[in-house]
Formats: C-alpha cells, structure tokens, sequence
C-alpha cells in the first residue's frame, strides 16, 4: 500500500532524527515548513530547551514582501542572528524529512549568509 507524502516525510524525518541531535555545543536547526509558513528553531537536545526561533510569521518577516523562498532565507537570517547572540556559531542542519531544495535550501544558505556553519 502506497504512503502518504506526509507518512513519508515522517518516515524519513525518523531516519534522519536517529543521527542527527543537538548537543549544546553543536545544537540542531529544525525546519519545519507548511504550504504557506516556515519555522525554524535552534535546539539542544540534551537539555530539551530551545536557544533560538524565527518564523515567517515574526512582525518584521511578515511585512517583507517576496516569494516563499526569498522569506525562507529571511527566516534563515533572523534565526540565525538569534542564534549567534546566544554565543552559538556551530550547529547541525535537520530539514525535517523534506526535500533540500526550495525553500529548505533558501533558509539554510540564510542561515550561513548570516554566519552559522554547518
């Protein structure tokens, strides 16, 4: 029986999550995005806390105008200028079991336009 795009996209996200973890050094950018929105949060897991996140929906990126892809990179930007005031410059990129492509790939080029290393 054929899955769902979203099972699918869950199941591989699992497959992801199992090698991917933020630790506090090296903490985790979860992406999540939905048909009109994209979110993303820095992560260390270990203590379960959030350093950092920024959505398409914040104040200052929801006025921008431009397509999906362009305020996915401001998304990209503003997450991780958050993160780099938090005194993290290094973290691992977790796309969330979508596609590196698009808008994924937008906020991620963003985020090291902005700084972060990957």
């Amino acid at each position: 029986m054929a899955l769902t795009k979203n099972e699918r996209r869950l199941r591989i996200k699992n497959r992801v999550r199992k090698a991917v973890s933020g630790t506090e050094t090296r903490p985790r950018l979860a992406v999540f995005r939905s048909n009109k929105e994209i979110y993303a949060q820095v992560i260390d897991d270990e203590s379960g806390k959030t350093i950092s996140a920024a959505s398409s929906r914040d104040k200052d990126i929801s006025s921008a105008k431009g397509t999906k892809s362009e305020i996915a990179a401001l998304v990209g930007k503003a997450v991780a200028e958050k993160t780099l005031k938090a005194g993290v410059d290094t973290i691992s990129f977790d796309r969330g079991g979508y596609l590196y492509h698009g808008r994924v790939k937008s906020l991620a080029d963003g985020a090291r336009e902005a700084g972060l290393k990957f």
